[in-house]
């Protein structure tokens, strides 16, 4: 169980990691530093290219471009040989205020694309988030489907893709949600709590899914990544050498590898040296394949 550094890569806040099947690949997001990373474990390289906005979360078309929740709306990403990354509007977002940008997000099991807003500027905890959701051809302007929310996290989907989960990782909130879920419409509804991260070590930060339908949960600032069980029940904990574990997803050639990626925050980080870096665990359990966006 014990934690492998698969690359020490710094990131200032490493999210939104992803396993592209088709190229055995894992890819992830650095929010601030603007940056796409991708690392193959075949021959261990690491490649990176730069976009002209902070990108947050990511999902994968299957042709070498992706969807990405950026600062003013979602776009589809275009990797470049000169280690930019071609941007495309698909659809603008309207914030609730200044200084926001996209956060945590996925694809539901339909391929619909799920991601939420949040402030920068935690300290504030101004309930100003909301959880937008878009489909292929979509061209108008997002329209939140759940609002009221400080910091949207922990996107998640059932095996089936009947339930959703979402959590909210400010300090003052630390819950996460359960949802019914129509997977012919992508509505959520008959919301309730799932868990009361307050009773566990670490802000819930970002999520996976894995083929049991447990939910697996970064423990942000302590270092832990629990998995729970469809009842809410802590199943067992996993600990990373990093205090801000950011996001974990399943991977390697049969979904066995759980990565997560980290948060290197500035001050004295004699106690984590590799903060920021990107991890690999071998839970014992397999994962789900992540879905397309159906675009």
């Amino acid at each position: 169980m014990a934690a492998e550094l698969i690359l020490d890569a710094r990131n200032a806040t490493g999210e939104s990691p992803v396993w592209n099947a088709q190229e055995q690949a894992l890819y992830w997001v650095d929010i601030p530093a603007r940056r796409l990373h991708r690392w193959s474990p075949q021959d261990l390289s690491a490649t990176s290219w730069e976009a002209p906005e902070m990108l947050a979360c990511i999902a994968c078309y299957g042709d070498g471009s992706w969807l990405a929740g950026m600062e003013s709306g979602l776009f589809r990403i275009q990797p470049q040989h000169n280690g930019t990354l071609a941007t495309e509007l698909l659809s603008s977002v309207q914030h609730a205020t200044e200084t926001m940008r996209f956060n945590d997000g996925r694809c539901d099991r339909q391929g619909r694309f799920w991601a939420g807003t949040m402030l920068m500027d935690m300290s504030k905890a101004a309930t100003v988030g909301s959880v937008y959701r878009y489909s292929a051809g979509q061209t108008e302007q997002l329209t939140a489907q759940l609002t009221d929310m400080i910091v949207p996290n922990g996107l998640g989907f059932s095996p089936d893709g009947k339930i959703m989960y979402l959590s909210d990782s400010h300090p003052s909130v630390q819950k996460i949600w359960a949802f019914d879920y129509d997977t012919d419409t992508g509505t959520p509804h008959n919301r309730r709590l799932f868990v009361d991260m307050t009773q566990y070590p670490g802000r819930p930060d970002g999520a996976a899914v894995d083929a049991d339908g447990c939910y697996w949960i970064c423990g942000n600032d302590e270092g832990q990544i629990h998995r729970f069980t469809p009842a809410g029940k802590l199943d067992r904990s996993l600990a990373v050498p990093v205090k801000k574990p950011a996001m974990c997803a399943f991977g390697g050639a049969n979904l066995d590898t759980l990565y997560v990626t980290s948060i290197r925050p500035g001050g004295d980080i004699s106690d984590q040296p590799l903060a920021g870096g990107v991890f690999a665990l071998q839970p014992g359990v397999q994962g789900l394949e992540e879905p397309l966006f159906k675009g």
